[in-house]
């Protein structure tokens, strides 16, 4: 069964904008900064959706676009921009849109943005999850079928009970589901470019989660039965069109469920951003 990552996406949004409605009766106005190096054009379609449902619910965007040819992309002149955003008492939330510029050290940047507004979660003492490791969790939930705040312990029993296997550990992509899982005291099977015999890993899953990026990471030959398929990963195809870890048409019939690209893990992973920017305030 296809998940649709918008419908959870939907009902996420919903939950922030009455959050977001009840501090403006409040006068308060959660607001997220942006900061864009470069023109790299995933990088600005993955931005422009953040304003997009940053817009829909209310919450205020500032975006600050830096040429990637700019004085501005040296290092220090990056953190000099972001240390003015953490005095900003009107700006609640900071992100700094991955990949960056090879020039620039991603720690440093990093660990320039304080940790109450590292709505990005990527500082180790970060006051938020990473939304990319919460929206596959929101994924699962809806897969599991869990009644938000109900059924908590439930969904921990059901997922303790799966065989994970997560493809890929980068900061964007496998990394914060890994990071997730661990604490609540999964410790799932890791494959990267490392790994020999991958496929005895995948077909031994029960919940495979790929964050590579490339056509047929996945395959009907590497996955058992009602296996749960969750990508991460997008790659643009010769079609010009994206498109996931695994060709949909080729699993749908073995896997018990799946995210389709684009419209699966994506829209969660802006809601639950969103999330964290609304509980900021």
């Amino acid at each position: 069964m296809e998940i649709n990552g918008k419908e959870i996406a939907q009902k996420i949004l919903e939950s922030i904008k009455k959050r977001v409605d009840e501090l403006k009766n409040k006068e308060i106005f959660p607001t997220l900064a942006i900061i864009l190096i470069g023109d790299d054009p995933a990088s600005k379609v993955y931005v422009n959706q953040k304003i997009k449902k940053a817009d829909e619910v209310g919450i205020k965007t500032i975006l600050i676009n830096i040429a990637s040819n700019s004085d501005a992309t040296s290092e220090l002149k990056l953190v000099e921009i972001i240390k003015k955003l953490n005095k900003d008492k009107s700006v609640d939330g900071i992100i700094v849109q991955r990949p960056l510029p090879k020039n620039i050290d991603q720690e440093l940047i990093t660990n320039a943005v304080s940790p109450e507004k590292d709505v990005d979660g990527l500082r180790r003492d970060s006051k938020f999850e990473m939304p990319l490791g919460l929206a596959v969790l929101e994924i699962l939930k809806q897969i599991h079928g869990s009644t938000p705040g109900v059924d908590a312990q439930k969904f921990r029993n059901w997922i303790k009970s799966k065989k994970i296997t997560v493809i890929g550990k980068g900061i964007t992509g496998g990394g914060p589901v890994i990071n997730i899982l661990k604490k609540l005291n999964i410790e799932p099977t890791l494959i990267d470019s490392k790994t020999h015999n991958s496929r005895l890993a995948t077909k031994n899953s029960d919940v495979i989660v790929s964050a590579v990026g490339k056509p047929n990471i996945i395959n009907s030959e590497s996955i058992k039965k009602d296996t749960i398929l969750i990508s991460i990963g997008i790659h643009k195809g010769s079609d010009g069109k994206l498109h996931g870890d695994y060709n949909e048409n080729e699993i749908k019939n073995i896997a018990s469920f799946y995210t389709p690209t684009p419209g699966g893990v994506g829209p969660v992973n802006v809601a639950m951003l969103l999330k964290n920017v609304a509980l900021s305030v």
